[in-house]
């Protein structure tokens, strides 16, 4: 009997893959037998983590759709996608300015349209399945994230409209993490609290009721079962996996 949540002769792409939580899952799924295809604009990350798993990197601006385009069209098949890639802003919305509104939604929305556009050819035709990494931020608000949780609530809205599409030809499902210890963290914590990132990590662990950050590798084991066999009959839902955060 084979073990289950395998990927063997799967190919998978994953965009957001040079750190973070695409990176653990570019790595968990190249362990459970994909063929992974990491996507990022961060040349030198990419070919490092691919040269580590025996995964294909490839360079790309997902905002761009020629460079999309492109992209697709050197791929020989697709079965798995997962939209990852994504950056964030602080701000509420009297402090967002609309050049950096208009920059989240390229990523995080606009990224997510094009990816998913135009793999759908190659989804269809293999009857695959999507993985679309959102937020809790895109199912309650959260302080001073104003664009950033406009664009995690549009992600979710995809996932569900997309899987009322497509029913049968391919599944789309949604993951909504929590804040995890990824360097997107870090980065935030050595922007906007230098000089109290301990007291700010704190507060941060004590925003989850588990009193814990997630762990990159948490959430890449929950795409796994959404895009293995097992989670057939899985389509248009959105998980949350935030350490209790949304469970009040």
């Amino acid at each position: 009997m084979q073990a289950p949540f395998r990927l063997d002769g799967k190919t998978a792409l994953v965009t957001g893959g040079a750190s973070g939580i695409g990176e653990a899952i570019c790595r968990v799924f190249a362990r459970s037998g994909a063929s992974v295809i990491l996507v990022d604009l961060d040349a030198e990350g990419a070919h490092q983590v691919a040269s580590e798993i025996g995964a294909r990197p490839l360079v790309c601006d997902i905002s761009d759709e020629g460079a999309v385009s492109d992209l697709y069209r050197s791929l020989g098949g697709l079965d798995v996608l997962v939209n990852n890639a994504g950056i964030g802003l602080v701000g509420g919305i009297e402090e967002t300015a609309l050049e950096d509104f208009q920059r989240l939604f390229r990523v995080n929305v606009n990224g997510v349209f094009l990816m998913t556009k135009y793999a759908m050819p190659l989804l269809v035709a293999s009857r695959g399945n999507i993985v679309n990494i959102s937020s809790v931020g895109g199912l309650v608000g959260v302080k001073r994230r104003y664009a950033y949780c406009a664009t995690k609530g549009a992600v979710v809205m995809m996932t569900r409209q997309l899987a009322l599409d497509y029913p049968t030809q391919i599944r789309v499902n949604c993951i909504a993490p929590g804040t995890v210890d990824t360097p997107f963290v870090e980065a935030y914590l050595e922007k906007y609290h230098r000089h109290e990132k301990e007291k700010i990590r704190a507060e941060l662990n004590a925003r989850q009721p588990i009193g814990r950050l997630g762990r990159p590798e948490e959430i890449a084991h929950l795409a796994l079962y959404l895009a293995s066999a097992e989670a057939g009959f899985v389509t248009g839902s959105v998980f949350t996996i935030d350490g209790g955060w949304t469970a009040a």
